[in-house]
């Protein structure tokens, strides 16, 4: 089972046993990671599922869709290169050891 570790903004680390086909956001909720509050319950629609996913793994993930785009627009914290919604992100075999930061604030 794929590995997904959460960095915290202090630094503090959780590292979950995802399953294949679950999205990062469902995984971090799940597990009780505070930092992913996903109020539009994996839509795409609120963008409070910011996270920062950490090379290499950025490349193997499906590239932006218009409608994730447009919602990175609006999150509280500094969107940067690494920005991704958790909710469109699907885990797979690729993406074992997978290391996301948490931004500071979400709401």
């Amino acid at each position: 089972m794929p590995t997904v570790t959460y960095v915290h903004p202090d630094g503090t680390k959780h590292e979950v046993e995802v399953p294949t086909g679950k999205r990062v956001m469902q995984a971090a909720i799940g597990a009780g990671i505070d930092g992913i509050v996903a109020e539009c319950g994996g839509q795409a629609m609120c963008a409070t599922c910011h996270i920062y996913v950490e090379s290499p793994w950025a490349d193997k993930f499906p590239s932006i869709s218009e409608e994730e785009d447009e919602m990175l627009d609006d999150t509280v914290s500094p969107r940067t290169e690494a920005s991704r919604l958790s909710c469109q992100l699907v885990v797979s075999d690729d993406v074992d050891g997978l290391i996301v930061r948490l931004p500071e604030e979400q709401v």
